[in-house]
């Protein structure tokens, strides 16, 4: 029995497919900083030199988002959910440790856990830039660490001296808040329960970059989604079209942050274009007609009763998937060592 109301099931997928089926959701995100996150490698806020637009030539650098930086932290908050439900325990599939490998993360994300097995992830997520120039995006904190009286000098703590000031002091790059990273999500051969699980993924996450910090604040606002026989534009050409459009209508107003309304009627507009020049079949959610989707999953999933019919119903697809297919694997793997 279909759960929504607002979408053709010719668009989902009967049962989790073994093999590709040719069948693509692509959720149309931006990622929106609300604090000062940290997408980092070796210290450093991620970035890349790039064309600042599709027309605008000007080279620029951009904050970068890596793929795993958006994937992780949204399958962490389905694995939560799952756990909150009952449906998963945390002795029996521990992220990158042991996975059960018959739940919707573990199907649906993926896994690979050496001669044991492994699943391909159904949900494709690319690195992310930021519409806005690395220099307009990033500011330089500097990060003291004071001892418990509240103040960086000494009273003889740990045999220091007192009145001794401590050296415990760092700098470090963060992004800003009012940063706009779009995004493409997308999700393979989707199920109706896939597809509601995944939404709701990125709507209820609002952490990401950097664990060991108490920053990393983002909101997820999801323009639309594109139904489609394949893969769509790239999010590197979608942020330069939008930078595009924004500097064609002078709302590119550095230093200040750019205002969401216009960020949104910008990345709209930019990703019709850009679908208006692909050579695929595609249905387009986006505006107006994604309005009564996004009001739907939002009912859906913010009453107790609606959100344990999607998680059920994703287990047992995934559960399913699981007996049919990777209990196979398991079994030709230990018969081909013994």
């Amino acid at each position: 029995m279909a759960i929504l109301k607002t979408v053709e099931p010719k668009f989902f997928q009967t049962e989790i497919p073994y093999k590709p089926m040719g069948k693509y959701v692509h959720f149309l995100t931006i990622r929106i900083t609300e604090s000062y996150p940290l997408f980092q490698t070796d210290a450093e806020l991620n970035k890349a030199r790039v064309r600042a637009g599709v027309k605008d030539k000007t080279t620029i650098s951009r904050l970068s988002m890596f793929k795993r930086k958006q994937s992780t932290p949204e399958r962490l908050v389905g694995r939560e959910l799952l756990r909150n439900y009952g449906l998963m325990r945390a002795e029996e599939c521990e992220y990158n440790v042991n996975f059960a490998m018959d739940n919707p993360d573990c199907i649906i994300y993926g896994f690979a856990i050496g001669d044991s097995g492994s699943e391909k992830s159904k949900v494709v997520v690319d690195t992310a830039f930021s519409i806005t120039a690395f220099d307009e995006s990033h500011e330089t904190f500097t990060l003291n660490a004071p001892y418990e009286n509240g103040t960086m000098a000494s009273k003889g703590e740990n045999g220091s001296k007192p009145g001794e000031v401590t050296s415990r002091i760092n700098q470090q790059d963060h992004i800003r808040p009012q940063v706009f990273f779009p995004s493409i999500v997308t999700l393979k051969d989707p199920t109706e329960a896939s597809f509601l699980y995944v939404f709701n993924n990125i709507l209820r996450t609002r952490h990401y970059g950097a664990q060991t910090t108490r920053t990393g604040r983002v909101r997820n606002e999801l323009i639309g989604v594109v139904f489609a026989d394949g893969e769509i534009t790239s999010n590197l050409r979608w942020t330069q079209a939008i930078y595009d459009q924004m500097k064609s209508n002078n709302t590119l107003n550095a230093p200040d942050p750019l205002d969401e309304d216009d960020v949104t009627t910008a990345a709209k507009n930019a990703i019709e274009a850009l679908m208006a020049d692909e050579f695929i079949v595609h249905t387009d959610l986006i505006g107006d007609t994604f309005v009564s989707l996004i009001n739907e999953v939002k009912t859906l999933t913010g009453s107790e009763k609606g959100i344990q019919a999607i998680l059920q119903k994703a287990d047992a697809e995934a559960k399913d998937y699981a007996k049919k297919h990777i209990s196979k694997k398991k079994t030709a793997t230990k018969a081909g060592k013994e």
